[in-house]
């Protein structure tokens, strides 16, 4: 009887039930359930709806049992940062807020009154961004301090996920270290950097790595479902999922897990908490293993999901890249810079930058989306020249996974600017790497090398 894997993906704006299986030595993979997410206005904050979210698990859950296919082990991957704080009765304290929500602003200088940005990063090895845990939590101190002194545990969203299915509670080493409140040396929350910034350290439980067991479903869920599944921790922050599934054992190679956001970088052993380091803006995020992801979080595919919505005309992605194609416009705009964030209106952010920046202003759907794409290639080649810098070695050849591994138009400028060799796919690579790190609890691989060679052999499949 073949043996299933299921990788529950749930990304800012779906969510997926991938079921895969070994089959003549590679990895297969089904879709089985497919759901919307986005943030809600809920009490004038950006919020995720996870009792919604939780009912979709759920619903994935009972389809595998509708179609016969019951998984032996399932996990969860979603976005970083994001989190609920829990009381004493396991009630979520406050509302579910999400990470583009406006309440972080101005917390990063509070955070830098207790400690410095160059301590900060000496400690965690996290890049900046505005919308990590720790300012979050800086922002729940001034706005709801009730929430810290009440909450019991702290859980990232797929540890809460997690904790709803079995009744055990988890913080998953992966996704706790884009908080920016892990210890990079110590692998463990930095429970003194938590009590100088006021944030109850008793919320806080030691990490766990991924492949470690959860449990089973708690009765409730049993009787919903139809089934009972051993939960596993995979790799649950989505990108360190992603860099589990690159096809290569290769240590000259770069990769970008291509999606919403673009995580840029290369796989270490150690980090890198430098000042040269956190003045070129890298991170050094959990990795499977406790390698560590040193990446560059660049805005990604999300500036070209937002024009889509915007065009008078209903395109496809590959005909707003077919358009694209044909434009020589040539302004270029920072892909990171914040008025990209959540503008109300992409478009009219893209043509502000460029208007203040006396460059061509972008009219059409193609100039507008070639400034774009062009702007990320150039984005990638200014990350790859710093990480040579960094690391004073010279790569080859660049990965891009991910569902923007599709778009071929960018991986073909990413050839252009970076003048490395591009290999794109497996597109999948969230799921195949949340169900690589549950055959590696299992015993499926031995070795993470393994595994990789097996999605190497399996990458015409997916």
């Amino acid at each position: 009887m073949k043996k299933y894997y299921l990788a529950v993906d749930i990304g800012a704006s779906n969510g997926r039930h991938m079921l895969a299986s070994i089959s003549d030595g590679e990895i297969q993979l089904e879709e089985v359930y497919r759901f919307e997410n986005g943030m809600v206005e809920r009490n004038g904050s950006l919020c995720w709806d996870f009792d919604r979210l939780f009912t979709e698990i759920k619903n994935g859950l009972r389809e595998c049992e509708r179609i016969g296919k019951i998984p032996a082990t399932m996990a969860i991957d979603t976005w970083g940062v994001d989190h609920v704080i829990l009381d004493e009765n396991d009630q979520v304290l406050g509302d579910t807020i999400g990470y583009r929500d406006s309440r972080t602003a101005g917390m990063d200088k509070l955070v830098y009154e207790i400690i410095s940005e160059e301590d900060l990063y000496a400690r965690t090895g996290i890049q900046k961004m505005p919308f990590n845990t720790i300012y979050q939590l800086m922002a729940v101190k001034q706005n709801n301090p009730e929430y810290l002194e009440q909450g019991t545990a702290i859980l990232m969203t797929p540890d809460y996920f997690t904790f709803l299915l079995t009744g055990i509670k988890k913080n998953e080493y992966t996704i706790a270290s884009t908080s920016q409140l892990v210890n990079a040396k110590a692998k463990d929350w930095d429970y003194e950097l938590i009590e100088m910034l006021g944030f109850n350290p008793k919320m806080f439980q030691p990490v766990s790595l991924p492949g470690t067991k959860v449990g089973g479903f708690t009765k409730e869920v049993r009787e919903e479902v139809g089934f009972d599944c051993t939960v596993v921790l995979a790799g649950s922050h989505d990108t360190a999922s992603a860099v589990l599934a690159v096809p290569t054992n290769d240590d000259n190679a770069i990769y970008i897990s291509s999606g919403t956001w673009s995580l840029m970088g290369i796989e270490r052993s150690e980090p890198d908490c430098s000042e040269e380091s956190r003045r070129a803006d890298f991170t050094n995020e959990g990795g499977v293993d406790h390698r560590f992801r040193y990446l560059k979080m660049i805005m990604g595919l999300w500036m070209i999901q937002s024009v889509k919505k915007e065009f008078s005309e209903s395109l496809t992605f590959a005909e707003i890249c077919s358009r694209a194609s044909v434009e020589t416009i040539d302004s270029i705009v920072d892909c990171n810079d914040e008025s990209f964030m959540a503008p109300k209106s992409m478009i009219l952010a893209v043509q502000d930058f460029c208007k203040k920046t006396n460059q061509q202003i972008p009219k059409t759907v193609g100039e507008i989306a070639a400034v774009i794409y062009n702007s990320l290639a150039k984005y990638y080649q200014d990350t790859v020249k710093e990480i040579e810098t960094i690391t004073g070695k010279t790569y080859d050849k660049i990965y891009v996974v991910g569902g923007g591994s599709n778009a071929e138009y960018l991986n073909q400028l990413t050839e252009k600017y970076t003048g490395k060799i591009v290999s794109a796919g497996p597109s999948e690579a969230t799921a195949i790497g949340n169900a690589l790190a549950q055959m590696l609890y299992d015993g499926t691989f031995e070795t993470i090398a393994e595994a990789r060679e097996c999605v190497a052999r399996s990458s015409d499949t997916f």
